[in-house]
């Protein structure tokens, strides 16, 4: 029997901003309701190094996560895995419908869903997606030990899987469709020492080839911007890196959105345009879109939840 769960505060989402507006929820003792998605702790458990974290100059991204998991239950917080099919915005209390056929009431709501990886949009790559097309070296990288891949891409994502993937590959090739990359300079000096790692520039991909038994990646058609001349680069993986969407399709229809898909806050809060409903990390920043920021928007959001409670 599907059961229906009243909360307080329900919390979409288990990045830096949905763990962080936990901690600070259940602080404020409101006994706040987490659910964490599809992806519980959200895009840093698909990194490996993280260096910029405060406090930690080296830690795995997925034990990061663990630790705000755990930080975010320690004080109260009930974390459930499931993720949210429907919300309803349109009166309070609001209304979320799990997957699992639970349905939550809540009297406040923080949007804390993230972004996800953003794809070329090519039928074959659709086609080998999970046959040696990937938007994760992290998660996928193993497979490759020994072979040729090839990363496309020109910002810190893109830079960041390229250089783990040298880990296994013998050769990575880093296509841009522009003469110069986005990411950090720190990035770019450790990518091009690396004798791994071949940078084709000026390019896009324009197809994945394969084989169709057993289906497979053999090289990417890669097309010169410039002069339209095109050429086959060899390889087993073919991994994605053009960036990021905001995951915002929960309230597309309800809530303002701008820039690509960012659910809009009043400036220097977590504020969305209902009153009640709450907004944070990657969901909303198009700006700065990093761990840090993420979490310092969860206690936000959660201040801002326990503000608006507290009149209501």
């Amino acid at each position: 029997m599907a059961e229906t769960r009243h909360t307080r505060v329900l919390i979409i989402g288990s990045g830096p901003a949905g763990y962080t507006a936990a901690v600070y929820s259940a602080r404020a003792m409101l006994n706040p309701i987490l659910v964490q998605g599809l992806q519980p702790g959200g895009q840093l458990t698909i990194t490996t190094e993280v260096e910029n974290w405060p406090g930690d100059s080296h830690v795995q991204g997925p034990d990061l996560m663990v630790r705000m998991q755990d930080h975010a239950a320690a004080m109260g917080a009930e974390i459930i895995s499931d993720y949210i099919t429907s919300l309803d915005l349109s009166k309070r209390p609001f209304t979320a419908t799990a997957d699992s056929g639970t349905t939550y009431t809540a009297d406040a709501v923080i949007l804390a869903t993230g972004a996800q990886a953003k794809w070329l949009g090519l039928p074959s790559e659709e086609k080998f997606k999970g046959f040696g097309v990937s938007a994760c070296a992290t998660c996928d990288g193993f497979f490759y030990r020994g072979k040729e891949v090839v990363v496309i891409g020109g910002g810190n994502t893109a830079v960041e899987e390229a250089l783990f993937l040298t880990n296994f590959a013998t050769k990575v090739t880093l296509i841009h469709r522009r003469d110069f990359l986005r990411a950090e300079k720190i990035m770019q000096d450790r990518l091009f020492k690396n004798p791994k790692i071949e940078v084709l520039w000026n390019h896009e991909v324009t197809e994945v080839l394969g084989d169709e038994t057993p289906l497979g990646v053999t090289a990417v058609r890669a097309r010169n911007v410039q002069t339209g001349a095109t050429q086959d680069i060899p390889c087993a993986g073919f991994f994605v890196a053009i960036g990021h969407a905001p995951a915002s399709e929960l309230v597309k229809d309800q809530l303002p959105l701008h820039n690509g898909g960012y659910v809009v806050v009043e400036p220097g809060t977590t504020r969305t345009a209902i009153p009640g409903v709450f907004a944070a990390g990657d969901l909303t920043d198009h700006v700065y879109r990093q761990a840090v920021t993420s979490a310092g928007m969860g206690c936000m959001a959660a201040l801002d939840a326990e503000k608006f409670l507290s009149g209501h």
